[in-house]
């Protein structure tokens, strides 16, 4: 090839390249267009590296503010990764233990005076050397008597006096009680997931308890209990409010925040009338609302509280407090005798216990309501569910020993014996194979009161007791959707 030849050739070779690198000639209009439309590009493609890098990032961090101490905000809840120590770091995901009673720290609010007759509910439910936590007093018991073996042990809460307390109608305890979850967690104990906070007169039921824990992560910042069921009660102090009688827990994150800001709580709030009330006020300053779980019992009633047992909600039965002020829950029975008797039952099929079912009788026309481990109604007529569901008024509200208002239906009970049906309690428990329980409930007699003479009545009469099996009810199945087996 010649030299011309060739740079001829080099020459065509490079023609696509110099049309390539021509520049447009654009007006100033075209030029903004074009930078515009760069940025809503750039922008799009930021928004989506975001939002794709919020969702697979496992704990996604927020821009803390500084009066937060740097807590990360996570849903409705806050944990401080920075301020827990390397034995409480459960966030990788590395403690998949599950839940157990060594898990609980209970701190229970209770007086050197009145923990002699207090003990006895405490002792339904404690296991020594198994459950953990203490009873919070205001001073040390007598030197001469011994402390129970059968008791949670004691320590003595520190000296209040330095702070404020102005409820001209309540009492200065309140502030002692009030940093029990505090004292509690500054013992350091090992291993603790979940604080929870009660009075001397709570009856815990230990396996619910923990059933109902277990739904929630513990490395979460939660705050879980009942509301009182007397509506007044409610409306003066708080419906967001874990009420302290019935019990709450509090996660170890949580009490792990509550604890840096609790006693500047308590002057704050002074005016408060009740421990509980405080706890919520500054757990309210954190962030974290309550969780309700309607098997904690306030039992802010008065009088006979069978209408509120009989017709529980579908949901374990966790706490009951106050027993000491209402009747006996069951006729002819102490109100110690009358819970051991529930015991017996509870003991068999923790999370049975008092679970509210009906069947019917088409040949006979008749309705039978079932309070497992309770007790049975036996109707002579076809009543509807909804009839059957709704609590027996047989008793009052706190505070004005009122007929109501309730947080739930009540209907009334009537004193005509052919306008209620015919009850019959608890009279024995038994296993009657594996995994299967029978239990026995006799006939109520009440020798003050008549029976119906009524011609539907008379054959119902004659039923003495009922015999109910059942299977045991696993702890897995509050767990799903559908109908209890």
């Amino acid at each position: 090839m010649s030299s011309s030849t060739k740079e001829t050739y080099l020459h065509d070779l490079f023609k696509p390249c110099k049309s390539l690198l021509v520049f447009p000639t654009l007006k100033a209009s075209d030029f903004l267009s074009l930078l515009i439309k760069a940025a809503l590009v750039f922008c799009a493609v930021a928004s989506i590296s975001f939002v794709l890098f919020v969702a697979i990032t496992r704990h996604p961090r927020f821009l803390p503010c500084p009066e937060c101490n740097r807590v990360i905000l996570s849903d409705h809840r806050k944990f401080d990764h920075d301020n827990i120590s390397d034995s409480r770091k459960y966030f990788d995901g590395l403690n998949f233990e599950k839940t157990n009673i060594s898990h609980i720290l209970f701190g229970i609010g209770g007086s050197a005076k009145t923990w002699h007759n207090r003990r006895l509910y405490n002792e339904l439910w404690w296991k020594p050397n198994v459950t953990r936590g203490f009873v919070w007093l205001d001073e040390k018991p007598p030197a001469d008597e011994t402390w129970p073996e059968t008791s949670p042990r004691y320590r003595v809460s520190a000296d209040t006096s330095k702070f404020k307390y102005t409820c001209s109608w309540g009492s200065r305890s309140a502030v002692r009680i009030t940093r029990i979850v505090k004292e509690s967690f500054q013992l350091g104990l090992q291993n603790i997931r979940w604080f929870v906070m009660g009075d001397d007169d709570t009856v815990f039921f230990l396996e619910n308890l923990i059933t109902v824990l277990s739904k929630y992560d513990h490395n979460q910042m939660y705050y879980i209990g009942g509301n009182s069921e007397s509506v007044e009660q409610d409306v003066i102090h708080s419906y967001t409010m874990a009420y302290g009688g019935g019990g709450f827990a509090i996660s170890y994150p949580l009490a792990a925040e509550l604890v840096k800001i609790l006693d500047g709580c308590i002057d704050r709030y002074a005016s408060f009338y009740g421990s509980d009330q405080k706890i919520q006020a500054c757990i309210s300053e954190i962030g974290v609302p309550l969780t309700k779980e309607v098997g904690f019992h306030q039992v802010d009633i008065r009088g006979n509280p069978y209408g509120l047992l009989a017709a529980h909600p579908v949901a374990p039965l966790v706490s009951l407090h106050h027993l000491d002020y209402v009747q006996s829950i069951s006729p002819e029975k102490t109100k110690i005798d009358a819970l051991k008797k529930l015991f017996t039952a509870y003991e068999k099929d923790p999370g049975r216990i008092i679970q509210h079912s009906f069947c019917y009788d088409l040949t006979r026309n008749w309705s039978v309501s079932v309070s497992w481990g309770y007790t049975v109604q036996l109707y002579p007529s076809l009543v509807t569910s909804k009839t059957l569901e709704t609590a027996f008024l047989t008793f009052q509200s706190w505070r004005n020993w009122a007929t109501q208002p309730f947080t739930f239906n009540t209907r009334p009970y009537s004193h005509d014996p052919c306008e209620r049906p015919i009850f019959y309690f608890l009279d024995r428990v038994e296993e009657i194979g594996a995994g299967r329980s029978l239990t026995t409930y006799r006939m109520f007699n009440d020798s003050n009161e008549k029976h119906c003479e009524r011609g539907d009545y008379r054959l119902p009469l004659a039923v003495l007791q009922f015999n109910v099996s059942t299977s045991t009810l696993s702890p897995n199945s509050w767990k799903r959707n559908g109908p209890l087996t």
